[in-house]
């Protein structure tokens, strides 16, 4: 027997940083419902985390342009110099917050970015504290970098918010970093400068634990809501915080790959090193069409604002309606967080007994052929999250199907 014979014989076994992770249920789920899809069945799908109109003409045009220019070699590691002033004079401008451009990092999505400093920053049994509902890859993240995700459920009661007591309890010596979304996926929960005063006397309680925040959705508020990031509340955190943003949601620059943060000198040239072993700089065209995006005409995002609005209104209202689920009214971003409690235990039509959101969701799946996601893949149950960054005639029939099929069970 050859020694090929036995490795083919033996298989293959994947390292034990990522033996218990898989492939994130939202792509399962939109994997799943595209096949229907492509089978023929009229499956609509409320899965997606990216908005629905285009990337801004002038946008589009900067990144012609540099492909004319040759602006298609590498770049500096971590973003050109034109994309870190132009992301350090955005920090100031509209967050009141200064980095200098040796203090700015640019990589291939906030993904990136939050991959690059917990590898940079975290050992083997450090905890992050997490607050749930969250976004599935920040736990996952930090498992493979070696770390303990500390996940803290925030219940819609609290506004799907932490609280000061919460996060007191939950530090702990090996407490590295605590990580906010605001407004949040998946819940569109948003902190405001009242939200996070209390927390933020919390860790200047504790000056081991650093900060994280992810303000990806910061453009896309309602009501009037003021969004502020934590930095701006409370410069002495400034020293041990980073803050994380990027192109995709408000400029809908999601296949683009930019992500962007500021922090302290120290912790970028560490995600610097990280990231020159990973992926190296990122795409040159999309660096200067992020250029743009940031320095161009910014009138458009109200009206973008505007849209999303009305479409959270009609789910928000329409889901309050069907009897079983109770939605909260998001503060920002495009998801509803709906509780579906009251229709645990139920048994649709052909007898399968609904014991999880995960069985409610395969239902409408299944039965409704509309793809939405369970709550427990964001780590809190039982609720299910809707994206409406989609057209508003598909969420109207959406939404007839779950009334539907919720008025099915029994």
């Amino acid at each position: 027997m050859t020694v090929s014979t036995k490795i083919e014989e033996a298989g293959f076994v994947p390292a034990s940083r990522i033996a218990a992770i898989g492939v994130s249920k939202i792509l399962q789920i939109g994997a799943r419902a595209a096949a229907m899809k492509k089978e023929g069945l009229p499956v609509i799908i409320l899965g997606a985390g990216e908005p629905d109109f285009d990337t801004p003409d002038n946008v589009k045009a900067a990144a012609k342009a540099a492909i004319d220019k040759g602006d298609t070699k590498y770049t500096a590691l971590d973003g050109t110099p034109e994309l870190k002033k132009a992301i350090s004079e955005k920090f100031r401008r509209e967050n009141n917050v200064d980095y200098a451009i040796d203090e700015v990092t640019v990589a291939t999505g906030a993904k990136q970015i939050l991959f690059n400093a917990f590898m940079a920053s975290v050992n083997p049994g450090d905890e992050v504290i997490i607050p749930t509902p969250y976004w599935t890859s920040y736990s996952d993240i930090v498992e493979i970098c070696g770390g303990v995700p500390v996940l803290i459920p925030c219940d819609a009661e609290a506004g799907f918010r932490l609280k000061a007591e919460q996060l007191e309890k939950a530090i702990t010596p090996k407490t590295r970093w605590v990580l906010f979304n605001s407004p949040s996926n998946p819940s569109g929960a948003a902190y405001s400068e009242a939200d996070y005063r209390p927390l933020l006397d919390v860790l200047l309680r504790h000056p081991h634990v650093w900060l994280m925040v992810d303000d990806m959705y910061e453009h896309i508020v309602y009501d009037g809501f003021k969004f502020v990031t934590p930095v701006a509340i409370e410069p002495r955190l400034k020293s041990r915080a980073l803050t994380i943003n990027g192109v995709s949601k408000a400029y809908a620059m999601t296949g683009w790959r930019i992500g962007y943060a500021g922090g302290p000198k120290a912790l970028i040239k560490a995600m610097a090193v990280i990231q020159s072993q990973a992926t190296s700089c990122p795409s040159s065209v999309s660096q200067a069409a992020s250029v743009e995006a940031l320095n161009g005409p910014q009138d458009f995002l109200k009206d973008r604002q505007a849209s999303f609005k009305h479409r959270r209104d009609l789910v928000v209202s329409a889901l309050n309606a069907i009897p079983g689920l109770a939605c909260r009214t998001p503060e920002g971003a495009f998801y509803t967080f709906s509780g579906c409690a009251g229709v645990i235990g139920k048994t649709t039509p052909k007898g399968k007994r609904i014991e999880a959101d995960s069985d409610f969701t395969d239902y409408l799946l299944e039965d409704a052929n509309v793809a939405v996601v369970p709550g427990s893949a964001f780590g809190l149950s039982p609720f299910f999250r809707i994206s409406y960054a989609t057209l508003e005639a598909e969420l109207t029939e959406a939404l007839k199907r779950i009334a539907d099929a919720c008025a099915r069970l029994s």
